[in-house]
């Protein structure tokens, strides 16, 4: 893939992770989980970076023991309610222009509806950006599984081969190849060389192909 095949755009589909792709969050989720593995797994030092692409639900069933669930939900709901949702550059931009090209766009996201509606809050006009949103409540597996770029290709009836998935976290590229879409690697949160074996090109924001 080459950056000419974003900017036409060469396919019908584009599936959008939020955190780091979308919205410039995932340094303030490292703060937080990091705080958690602190509180609640002191014995694992990068337990924030071993969460990431990963659904609450996910996160507290393997991580959390059930009696500290509810105070780690109420700590993330209080955090959540505070953040500040900046834009990747040129993603505003870049979603314009798949919408004025007639390219169908969702949101594939590990985040709950409950933080859902606290972006929605802040970033009001984002939502009509997306023809479909997609959140934890929607699918079964969570990322690495192809489970939610599966839902978001057969929703618009479009074969994955014609989708492109943008994802930050290896989790989520993960997902995406697996689901058979071209992948596109946003190095927001990791470094490029270490996404690039795992995507078709790597793009450290969305300037380059607006």
């Amino acid at each position: 893939m080459k950056t000419e095949d974003l900017k036409v755009p060469a396919f019908k589909a584009g599936l959008f992770d939020l955190d780091g792709v979308i919205v410039d969050t995932e340094p303030q989720y490292t703060e937080f989980w990091g705080a958690m593995g602190r509180i609640y797994h002191p014995e694992i030092p990068d337990f924030a970076y071993r969460i990431k692409g990963q659904t609450l639900t996910q996160i507290t069933e393997r991580w959390i023991d059930p009696e500290y669930v509810p105070e780690l939900v109420r700590r993330l709901d209080e955090f959540e309610s505070r953040m500040v949702f900046e834009f990747i550059p040129g993603a505003w931009d870049y979603l314009e222009k798949l919408k004025s090209a007639g390219v169908k766009t969702a949101l594939v996201t590990s985040s709950n509806a409950v933080k859902m509606e606290n972006v929605w809050r802040e970033r009001p006009a984002l939502r009509d950006l997306f023809d479909e949103v997609f959140t934890s409540e929607h699918f079964k597996a969570s990322k690495p599984d192809p489970d939610c770029y599966l839902l978001g290709s057969k929703v618009f009836g479009y074969k994955p081969a014609d989708c492109v998935v943008f994802e930050d976290s290896f989790a989520g590229v993960a997902a995406g190849r697996a689901a058979g879409c071209k992948v596109v690697g946003l190095s927001t949160t990791n470094p490029a060389d270490a996404l690039a074996p795992l995507c078709d090109i790597v793009l450290p924001d969305f300037r380059g192909i607006i």
